[in-house]
């Protein structure tokens, strides 16, 4: 159960075998000799030869068309690999299938963009040249990001954007960002920007380090940064359509990587009560450990179960968009109840900072809010059941 295997689908199973060896065997040789642990400050000179081992592998934008180099894999494929990813405790592992900066950023971008733009920004991420962030969060405009104050003025040739974004994942290590502004102006027109991050009135610095204590968000402040026209992404006031598009894919994706670290939480405490001698017997022994890791296999089934069959339906072409809701609400509570068990389980051992355990169970409390908060889950479950029946809230 703790190592999924997919022997109706045979192209999958290569592939989830083919990334395994590559996450424990070659990736983690790469992270010892670097010396590499969680809250390491990494360098982009680290991360360039995982996207270009990692495309030359064939797992970077693995999930795009073949026309752009990947293998067009369904959801459900997809979502198989990016549990592996989540399973394996790697530092980089976000950088094997383009999680962070690469493809799985900007595949959903490539149908808005102009030819100019296939060309100088989404294609050289897709070849491991080039890497992007995106930019919306602000300090007041998180889950409501109405309150959104970065603003993009219209001007000859262009736009001039001010604004201060955080949370943007990798922009330290990105060379453009996906950025969405309010239109100077207006109070519900938002665009979408490709810009460039070197552009004179424009500044990444690290951000705030965040729970899980990966040095990897940062801030993009804009002074009066002028975005040339053609750097526009669609049209103007369609940031919001471009930037949340596939919303319900997305959040569905965002699952598999939480259910990959629970499963492998579930491993950690297994294999500990199996080697731990409590009162002249094995932690194993104690009927009241064995109940708590069948509870936490239980949970993972269940989550896991509940979340490949809402990707079924999106492989199906339906829009599950309430089990959308219910998937990121389950997984991520559950997910975090089966890591807390975990640290429980060790005892001491999990209270050590840079445990393993410990490790996953910061990553998994973050999950609760990344991604939309899972008060925001129960707002969409609710709204679409109200919707279904008829009425309006």
């Amino acid at each position: 159960m703790l190592q999924p295997t997919y022997h109706d689908n045979p192209r999958l199973d290569a592939l989830v075998g083919g990334l395994r060896d590559y996450l424990s065997g070659e990736l983690a040789a790469y992270e010892d000799d670097l010396g590499l642990a969680p809250e390491t400050p990494l360098h982009r000179s680290q991360l360039e030869p995982v996207w270009r081992r990692s495309r030359e592998l064939g797992f970077y934008g693995i999930h795009l068309p073949e026309d752009l180099g990947g293998r067009a894999l369904s959801y459900t494929e997809l979502a198989a690999l990016k549990e592996e990813v989540g399973a394996s405790g790697r530092v980089l592992a976000t950088s094997v299938l383009g999680d962070m900066g690469g493809p799985l950023r900007i595949g959903a971008i490539f149908e808005h963009a102009t030819e100019y733009q296939r060309e100088k920004y989404l294609l050289p991420v897709v070849r491991a040249q080039r890497a992007c962030c995106f930019s919306m969060t602000e300090d007041d405009a998180g889950s409501d990001v109405r309150r959104m104050r970065t603003t993009a003025t219209p001007v000859p040739g262009g736009y001039r954007i001010t604004g201060h974004k955080v949370f943007s994942t990798g922009g330290t290590f990105a060379d453009f960002s996906i950025l969405v502004a309010r239109m100077a102006g207006s109070e519900e027109s938002y665009s979408a920007f490709l810009v460039d991050l070197d552009s004179p009135g424009c500044r990444v610095s690290p951000g705030q380090v965040p729970l899980s204590g990966q040095n990897i968000e940062s801030d993009v402040v804009l002074d009066d940064c002028f975005v040339p026209a053609e750097n526009l992404l669609g049209e103007e006031g369609q940031g919001m359509r471009i930037s949340l598009g596939r919303v319900t894919a997305n959040r569905l994706l965002h699952c598999p990587t939480a259910l990959g670290a629970a499963r492998r939480a579930i491993g950690l405490a297994f294999d500990f009560a199996a080697g731990r001698s409590v009162s002249g017997g094995l932690l194993l022994e104690k009927q009241a450990i064995q109940h708590t890791l069948a509870d936490m296999a239980t949970d993972y089934y269940a989550a896991r179960s509940m979340t490949y069959d809402a990707l079924a339906l999106l492989d199906a072409g339906e829009r599950p968009r309430v089990e959308s809701f219910m998937c990121k609400l389950f997984v991520a509570e559950r997910a975090f109840a089966i890591a807390d068990r975990a640290v429980q389980m060790h005892g001491k051992a999990g209270m050590v900072r840079g445990a393993p355990v410990e490790v996953i169970w910061r990553q998994l409390r973050m999950f609760r809010v990344l991604t939309g908060a899972s008060e925001i889950q129960r707002n969409g479950i609710i709204r679409e059941m109200v919707r279904a029946a008829g009425g309006a809230t």
